[in-house]
């Protein structure tokens, strides 16, 4: 399998076949997950977060479930901050998947549910950051991630 070189700092990840798929081990949840190019990015941008911006594992929720007009959707990485809220929504797309107003209105629409101070949208290659302004009901977009 050719991993897609991505625009986000490597890491020393690890990578086993189990059932003849290849797998990446997921620090947050402990446990082998079937290598997409998703999850490839996921991996990268979880490892960001904890590397380069200090962001403590306890605060993350990978995968976590929620409803969206009787739907049942699933958010890619939630962090939280210290008091327990919604921190920071990522939506992690293939390397191939190119972000857009289509992307860009899907995460903001999750984000009605789960209302994190800020949202990244991230293929590998281009990462975008917004801030929520719910008194607007708007997002402007800011230049870096947060810090937690």
């Amino acid at each position: 399998m050719k991993l897609e070189t991505l625009r986000l700092p490597t890491f020393d990840y690890k990578i086993k076949e189990i059932k003849g798929k290849n797998c990446i081990f997921d620090v947050i949840r402990k446990k082998f997950l079937i290598l997409t190019p998703e999850e490839w990015v996921r991996q990268h941008f979880i490892h960001l977060l904890i590397n380069q911006f200090n962001y403590p594992k306890s605060l993350f929720r990978i995968e976590g479930g929620l409803r969206y007009n009787q739907l049942q959707k699933r958010s890619d990485i939630l962090v939280y901050n210290a008091e327990g809220n919604p921190f920071l929504l990522v939506e992690c797309k293939a390397a191939e998947v190119a972000i857009n107003q289509a992307v860009i209105e899907q995460v903001t629409r999750y984000n009605l549910t789960i209302k994190a101070q800020f949202i990244v949208i991230t293929n590998g290659i281009n990462t975008f950051c917004f801030e929520a302004d719910w008194a607007k009901n708007s997002y402007r977009q800011v230049q870096s991630i947060p810090l937690i």
